[in-house]
């Protein structure tokens, strides 16, 4: 499994990470290590991201996976994430709708009960608490 993950893990946008490491992929990582390079909150975010899914388990659960990352960082490591070689089960828990947009399953938790349940779409039509967060995401993003 190692042989497939591999190239598609360095693909996820981690590469040029790993690159600029002075020992490449040897490089410890913290400061707390003499001679550890400390990385950004994306670069960090990104190696962990990379390391869930070289692993290869079969649940994987991502907490604002990619709050720190650009835009084409995102994007970059949400194709990974649903490309063929990645096949776990991916529980995401996000606040940005447009990463949550892809999932197979919605689920909206309020309070601590859960309060929908759908696709995006379904949601969306439904207009709900979902429908009505959406919107206001999607207002920052319209003119006028």
């Amino acid at each position: 499994m190692c042989v497939t993950l591999c190239p598609a893990v360095l693909s996820l946008a981690v590469a040029d990470v790993v690159e600029d490491l002075p020992h490449g992929i040897d490089t410890q990582l913290g400061k707390w290590f003499s001679e550890g390079r400390q990385l950004s909150g994306g670069e960090w975010q990104r190696v962990a991201l990379a390391r869930a899914l070289f692993r290869g388990a079969p649940i994987i659960v991502l907490d604002e996976p990619t709050a720190s990352l650009d835009v084409q960082a995102e994007e970059a490591v949400f194709e990974q994430m649903n490309a063929e070689e990645t096949r776990a089960t991916k529980i995401l828990i996000s606040h940005r709708f447009s990463t949550v947009r892809m999932a197979d399953e919605i689920l909206v938790i309020s309070e601590g009960k859960l309060i929908e349940r759908g696709t995006h779409s379904s949601l969306v039509t439904a207009g709900g608490v979902y429908a009505k967060m959406y919107a206001i995401q999607a207002k920052g993003y319209l003119d006028g």
